[in-house]
């Protein structure tokens, strides 16, 4: 009968310090590098709420989710009791999204919304770890034709987003779960910069 070797026990307690650990160097790696390009979008989105317009947000998976946590940040409140301001996460209609997808195509979902929904003085929030999610492309692609200010939270490549969004921060990973946890975070100085001034 053949010996079978045992696995090393999981090591929980040096798993979670190294993976904090990762989590804080990632995060201070994009504020070394990203901080100006985090001030400029925050200033765009206070530019964009203050001539009257919206906030509208969209990724997929765990960027989609972000997008909705960060809208209701906007609309309710982020930590003070004030008037609420413009927001929209483009992932939470589902009616919209399945009929989109159905009768378009799925890389259709928040390019059709922005066709109808958007207005110049309007800012585009667009949130891809990867920065190729076909949809968010096209996001991007459909509001610059209706003359939108867009900022973008991506991984490190940038991916396609590098080349069609001028207000973008490269999150310094390729970790998937790191680059969402840095998004988060920036997404929360911003709604705090925006409260802060609008509030």
């Amino acid at each position: 009968m053949a010996e079978t070797k045992s696995r090393p026990a999981y090591n929980l307690k040096g798993r979670l310090k190294e993976v904090v650990s990762e989590s804080i160097r990632v995060k201070q790696a994009t504020l070394t590098t990203q901080s100006g390009q985090i001030a400029q979008i925050a200033e765009l989105a206070i530019q964009s709420l203050r001539k009257g317009g919206k906030i509208l947000i969209c990724g997929n998976g765990g960027s989609a989710s972000q997008a909705q946590h960060l809208a209701a940040e906007i609309i309710c409140r982020y930590k003070k009791n004030r008037k609420s301001l413009p927001a929209l996460a483009l992932n939470t209609d589902t009616a919209v999204m399945t009929a989109v997808a159905n009768d378009f195509s799925y890389e259709d979902v928040f390019a059709k919304q922005i066709e109808g929904l958007a207005a110049p003085d309007d800012l585009v929030w667009v949130l891809s770890t990867s920065g190729n999610s076909p949809n968010v492309v096209r996001a991007v692609q459909a509001a610059r034709k209706v003359g939108c200010q867009i900022v973008g939270f991506t991984g490190e490549s940038g991916g396609r987003l590098k080349d069609l969004v001028e207000y973008l921060v490269r999150v310094p990973s390729r970790e998937t779960d790191r680059i969402q946890e840095t998004h988060i975070t920036i997404g929360h100085a911003v709604c705090e910069a925006i409260e802060e001034t609008l509030g």
